[in-house]
């Protein structure tokens, strides 16, 4: 599946302004400084360092950003149910955030208790707000092969194919083979089958 981290245009590290930012605001400054101290640790690679300034930055003034930025280092830790945690009170604050419902799903997958109807929620979210995002389209139907949705898996697996998602092709010859041999086995069948 794949991860995303808030940042800039594609692949998104940080989002250091929200739709609500004030220069004038003390806590919010220091907030903002926390988040962006926070998203140089994170691309150091230094996740605990990340994690302890975001930390600081939603302890100071919660925003989308910093939120989800927070459940970024707690997913890399495995602390699955704090990311769910930090992810959900993200999209409470900015819910239109395709980035946000992606990796909501990926931490429902990846939780020690799966729970894939949920990830398949925030998927198909994630895919109505960025329909254009072929990596969202592979990551649903993966997840809708997984749960036996296989009609539905193929269209998204198809969509992720024509746009680009070069993996996405072995999963659509793959579902098509299968249909395929299903139907020759019922046309076996329903003939008296030999």
């Amino acid at each position: 599946m794949i991860f995303r981290i808030d940042v800039s245009e594609r692949t998104r590290w940080a989002s250091s302004v929200t739709p609500t930012s004030s220069t004038h605001d003390p806590a919010e400054m220091e907030a903002l400084e926390a988040l962006e101290a926070g998203t140089q640790k994170l691309e150091e690679g230094d996740v605990e360092g990340a994690r302890a300034l975001y930390q600081r930055s939603v302890d100071l003034k919660p925003n989308a950003s910093n939120l989800f930025n927070l459940g970024v280092t707690k997913y890399h830790a495995k602390d699955f149910d704090g990311a769910i945690e930090n992810w959900k009170q993200s999209i409470e604050l900015q819910p239109d955030s395709p980035d946000a419902h992606t990796n909501l799903a990926s931490a429902y997958i990846m939780n020690p208790v799966p729970k894939p109807q949920l990830a398949v929620q925030h998927l198909r979210i994630a895919v109505e707000l960025a329909p254009q995002d072929p990596e969202i389209a592979f990551n649903l139907a993966a997840v809708l092969e997984a749960c036996g949705e296989l009609d539905e898996s193929l269209k998204y697996y198809t969509i992720s194919k024509d746009n680009g998602v070069e993996r996405a092709a072995v999963h659509v010859s793959a579902k098509i083979l299968g249909k395929r041999l299903q139907a020759q086995e019922e046309a076996g069948k329903s003939s008296g089958g030999s």
